[in-house]
């Protein structure tokens, strides 16, 4: 039997109630709009969306109500081609595929995949994630270049049966160090000095921007937990430099022109080495209450990666705080090449997805955050100071200090019937109470342990278990934050347990709903239009589903603006473009099964928040993921990453012939898929999407 898909598996063991039970009682009882909050939630809940207050809407007049946002292409119905499927009048150009080169003297690709570790380092990652354009003026100020910047871009994981040689799976007899290093050196980020070029986007090769920033470049740790005992292990017994990043999923960037990269599932990465893991012990009971928080009971690597097998600070038995060392948000300035990336250690430990920043009215910055497993939580992190353009030294400490909250979604009881549709944010901080009359610092010893345990410190607090909360993404205008919940197809699910014997939960109510295969995306207001405010409103924006399927009525075919021609599943990665417009990218099932049947391969399709109509723009190729997103500042060029293209073979019969799904996207002469960014605009020269 193969191993279950351990990302995916809930390790909290809180009772708190599900966000599902929140949003079947209020659905039950009609409570969306008595808030309390009169007019501003009936603009909220799109009954008037897109007012602002005065103030706020004096200081964003050049930009277009939501309300009368435009979409000016023919959208797109599913499709299954193998191919990057665009509306009429748009075009695109494939760059910076896995293994181009980065550099002027970069070995080139070999189909076969038989690079190793060093060819690798030199070379474009894997898996394509989060991404954002720096215009190259950016380091000047200003940053008006549509033309030349450096795109910085995530690479997440690696899909072995693609990226090894055949013969090669990790943890064979064919396995070796080099290989872990391949692997290693393809995680991370890469930083590409990018051109435009008589209608071309071209790599400078001879930058001395470009790099590779992967799971063994240095790193220093900054903030609360920089130092502590359960960040020292053997080989850096101070605690304050790390080696490396990966599992890298979405991303964020900051108003002083640096890269947020967010390290997601890294417990996979670690392991027992070669010994049986029945017979691996724990340290001690702390240390083990605390990994099966983060990884479940299972105690073994990913069979994907098996570094533990040749690199020894991934064996837990050996070094068991290594792992504490990720899970954190990384900072990288990407103008200065000789920089050390920070590890951002008061934003939080957890699985983050990406990291979307705003400006409060005093000018602190706020980054909201989710935590991409199931049952887990949503946060954000507050700074202690305030931006101020005119102190770019100072705005680079912005990020090392401040609070840290978890959210609650209120309504789920009678107690809280005056409470239906709000929530409050809760500060993770020692003097915080908790669920059992105590306070965070009770459990505690300090502010550096509660971080690197901050799943810990969220359950103590109930904050509210939501379905593997993804991308999170702010209104250039409203404020309005909107987060995507992509699934969580085992809620209410009693025929199997996971390891750590947490019980599936379950839903009594049509949103969202047992069994839900779709996904959602749920949006709220802070108090005030305040983004450092302690409360908000909250609803359901969009719940995808299958008309294809299911019958008017049923839950299961999602809100009413969805059909047949824009259904979906599954959304993840999301963002703003300036004018409002919500783009919304999937990671979802892409079978012909009959709950998915006529929903086609994985796409990115454009929303309207004030009226909720959504439009699909772009259709991904066989088996990919469509994640990532970033503009020129003109919007005249939008980029976009292809994530795993070829996936849904098994990895023997893909060992054997890895191009059998997908030959994306170098054509007939592929030998397998290859991740890619695309690179999308108008052929008259607009705005895309408008």
């Amino acid at each position: 039997m193969s191993q279950p898909d351990w990302d995916d598996i809930p390790s909290n063991p809180s009772n708190t109630t599900p966000f599902n039970e929140v949003v079947a009682q209020l659905k039950g009882r009609r409570q969306f709009i008595k808030t309390g909050l009169g007019a501003s939630a009936l603009s909220f809940l799109g009954l008037g969306a897109g007012l602002l207050p005065t103030q706020i809407r004096a200081q964003t007049s050049t930009a277009p109500s939501s309300q009368t946002l435009g979409f000016g292409f023919e959208p797109l119905g599913p499709s299954t081609a193998d191919a990057i499927t665009l509306p009429k009048g748009y075009a695109h150009q494939v760059i910076n595929r896995w293994g181009d080169p980065l550099f002027d003297y970069s070995p080139a690709f070999k189909g076969d995949a038989t690079d190793g570790g060093a060819e690798q380092a030199l070379q474009v990652g894997f898996n394509h994630d989060g991404m954002h354009f720096f215009p190259i003026d950016a380091q000047l100020g200003g940053g008006q270049s549509s033309t030349e910047g450096l795109l910085v871009t995530n690479h997440e994981y690696i899909t072995p049966h693609f990226f090894f040689p055949e013969g090669v799976v990790p943890g064979n007899a064919n396995w070796n160090g080099d290989w872990v290093l391949k692997s290693q050196h393809a995680q991370g980020a890469s930083v590409v000095h990018m051109r435009l070029v008589d209608g071309r986007w071209q790599a400078v090769l001879d930058s001395p921007f470009n790099r590779s920033i992967n799971a063994t470049t240095p790193m220093r740790v900054v903030g609360p937990a920089a130092g502590h005992a359960l960040m020292q292990t053997s080989a850096d017994p101070s605690g304050q430099w790390a080696v490396g990043t990966f599992g890298n999923c979405g991303n964020g960037w900051t108003p002083w022109n640096t890269y947020l990269t967010c390290e997601e599932n890294f417990t996979d990465y670690f392991g027992v080495g070669t010994q049986n893991p029945a017979q691996a012990d724990y340290p001690d009971a702390a240390t083990q209450a605390h990994m099966e928080r983060y990884k479940g009971a299972n105690k073994e690597a990913s069979e994907d990666y098996r570094w533990d097998t040749h690199d020894s600070r991934f064996n837990w038995t050996q070094e068991p705080n290594e792992a504490n060392r990720f899970g954190w948000i990384v900072e990288i300035d990407p103008f200065d090449p000789h920089s050390a990336p920070k590890k951002l250690a008061a934003l939080g430990r957890f699985k983050h997805e990406n990291a979307a920043w705003t400006l409060a009215p005093d000018q602190r910055v706020v980054v909201y955050m989710g935590d991409d497993q199931r049952s887990e939580y949503i946060y954000k992190f507050v700074s202690k100071n305030a931006f101020n353009p005119e102190t770019p030294a100072l705005n680079r400490l912005l990020l090392d200090e401040g609070v840290l909250y978890v959210a609650k979604f209120h309504g789920s009881t009678a107690q809280e019937e005056d409470l239906a549709g709000q929530g409050e944010w809760v500060a993770l901080t020692l003097d915080t109470p908790t669920l059992d009359g105590k306070k965070l610092g009770d459990l505690f010893q300090d502010m550096g342990e509660l971080l690197i345990k901050t799943r810990q410190a969220a359950d103590a607090v109930g904050a509210t278990p939501m379905d593997r909360p993804e991308w999170v993404a702010v209104h250039p205008q409203t404020k309005e934050v909107y987060t995507t919940l992509t699934n969580n197809s085992h809620r209410g699910s009693d025929k199997e347990r996971w390891p750590n014997g947490l019980k599936h939960p379950t839903a009594d109510g049509p949103n969202p709903r047992n069994e839900n295969k779709y996904g959602q995306i749920v949006r709220w207001r802070e108090q005030g239009a305040d983004p450092t405010a302690l409360r908000f409103e909250w609803d359901v924006f969009v719940l995808a589903g299958n008309p294809n399927v299911y019958e008017e009525g049923d839950s299961r075919r999602g809100s009413a603006t969805i059909t047949a021609q824009n259904t979906f599943n599954s959304p993840d990665g999301l963002a703003f473009d300036q004018q409002g417009r919500l783009w919304i990218q999937t990671d979802g099932n892409y079978s012909d099964r009959d709950e998915y049947l006529g929903q086609g391969n994985n796409s990115m399709l454009i929303a309207n928040p004030a009226s909720k109509e959504i439009h699909r723009f772009l259709v991904g190729p066989k088996g990919c993921e469509v994640t990532g997103i970033t503009w020129t500042p003109d919007q005249r060029y939008v980029f976009i990453n292809i994530q795993h293209p070829g996936e849904g073979q098994s990895i023997e019969d893909a060992q054997k012939q890895p191009n059998a799904v997908s030959t994306w996207p170098d054509g007939a002469q592929s030998t397998r898929p290859r991740p890619a960014t695309v690179v999308i605009w108008r052929e008259d020269g607009g705005q895309v999407g408008a």
